[in-house]
């Protein structure tokens, strides 16, 4: 008999409310024994102050929970922003990290100005991730790139070229299929084969290739069932964290609500169920 596959469960809290003590309650609730933290009491989590960090630390422990990663907003500013701005979003998100027991730290590859190619931003944003890579080396955390849509890696090619250029243990790869999606790409056929290697955390959400409209895990066109079959039979024990935008999307994330954010988990929780994976 083959052994049994677990995942660890995970999700946005603030895609459900606001308010963390009702993130907290939800997650648990469906399941999950770790949160992803993107904003509190609506305050983004590289402006949370020390004593909101302190206090949001409590309230996880208290559940007997945990911090899969901190979702912040670093790199998904223009290019031409003020770099030193953004590396002390990314200290800040550091900080958070320590506060929170966690060692992911989710972050972006920048935008470009409307109609410059990629290619005239690559030594820019190369560089800035490069700096990135070493601060994190040096506080013993890793950062997880976002195949977001319109940023410099938005398609499996560029992704590979972020990772394999910047060579550092300290930047690894959080798979979005829904984004891939909305860019044109095909997640498992076009993608797996070549960023598998440098894969370590999973962000579950769907989207249709017509309209890019996000829609619960194996009801789009992302590929799930294919993608999640290929990780558990690459041996994947990682984080699986439930990014639904069911109910609204926008520039710096999305919202579901606890019932849309309810109906996101039960859809993946069948699908990984239906290939023998558990979410604990």
């Amino acid at each position: 008999m083959s052994r049994p596959v677990t995942w660890s469960l995970s999700g946005f809290g603030d895609e459900i409310d606001p308010d963390p003590v009702v993130q907290l309650s939800v997650l648990q609730a469906l399941g999950a024994r770790h949160i992803e933290v993107r904003s509190a009491w609506e305050t983004n989590v590289v402006r949370l102050s020390d004593g909101q960090l302190d206090r949001l630390a409590g309230l996880i422990a208290d559940r007997g929970m945990a911090v899969s990663a901190v979702a912040s907003p670093v790199g998904k500013v223009d290019i031409g922003d003020d770099p030193a701005a953004e590396r002390e979003r990314l200290a800040r998100a550091v900080a958070a990290a320590h506060r929170f027991g966690s060692r992911y730290i989710r972050l972006f590859s920048f935008y470009r100005p409307e109609g410059v190619p990629a290619a005239d931003v690559r030594a820019a944003v190369l560089a800035r991730l490069r700096d990135f890579a070493d601060l994190a080396e040096g506080e013993g955390v890793v950062l997880l790139h976002e195949n977001e849509k319109g940023i410099y890696g938005d398609i499996p090619e560029r992704v590979l070229d972020i990772v394999q250029s910047v060579g550092s243990p300290a930047l690894r790869l959080a798979w979005d299929n829904a984004n891939f999606v909305q860019v044109g790409v095909r997640p498992f056929t076009d993608g797996y084969r070549l960023l598998r290697p440098h894969l370590e955390y999973l962000q579950v959400k769907d989207a249709l290739a017509g309209t890019g409209e996000v829609v619960p895990a194996g009801e789009g066109d992302g590929e799930l069932r294919s993608t999640l079959t290929a990780l558990r039979d690459d041996g994947y024990t990682g984080f699986a964290s439930l990014e639904p935008h069911l109910a609204m999307q926008h520039a710096t994330g999305g919202f579901s609500g606890p019932a849309e954010f309810g109906r996101a988990a039960r859809a993946f929780a069948a699908l990984t169920a239906s290939i023998g994976v558990h979410l604990g």
